[in-house]
């Protein structure tokens, strides 16, 4: 005997309300991702953009092994700010 679902308003009501806040959710996720994107992106080249400034800067001293270090120190950090934001692109999308 197959047992029949009965349908109240208030199921209704309640079922709406749980298709809303799923898609509510699901807008909040997407969001979320596309803020997160954008903010590694930002991050991403202002760092990139310091390391140039920083390279330029010690390479005015005419010093070579100030400028050689700040070279090295520079492809460093630019090295280390592609790995972390490339992982963090993995997370969140």
């Amino acid at each position: 005997m197959a047992t029949q679902t009965k349908t109240t308003p208030v199921t209704e009501s309640i079922d709406a309300a749980a298709e809303r806040v799923a898609e509510l959710n699901e807008k909040a996720v997407a969001n979320g991702k596309k803020a997160s994107a954008a903010i590694l992106d930002t991050y991403e080249k202002a760092l990139v953009s310091f390391t140039e400034s920083y390279e330029k800067a010690a390479g005015t001293t005419k010093v070579d092994w100030i400028a050689s270090t700040a070279a090295a120190q520079a492809d460093f950090t630019r090295e280390i700010a592609k790995a972390y934001t490339g992982a963090a692109r993995e997370l969140v999308s």
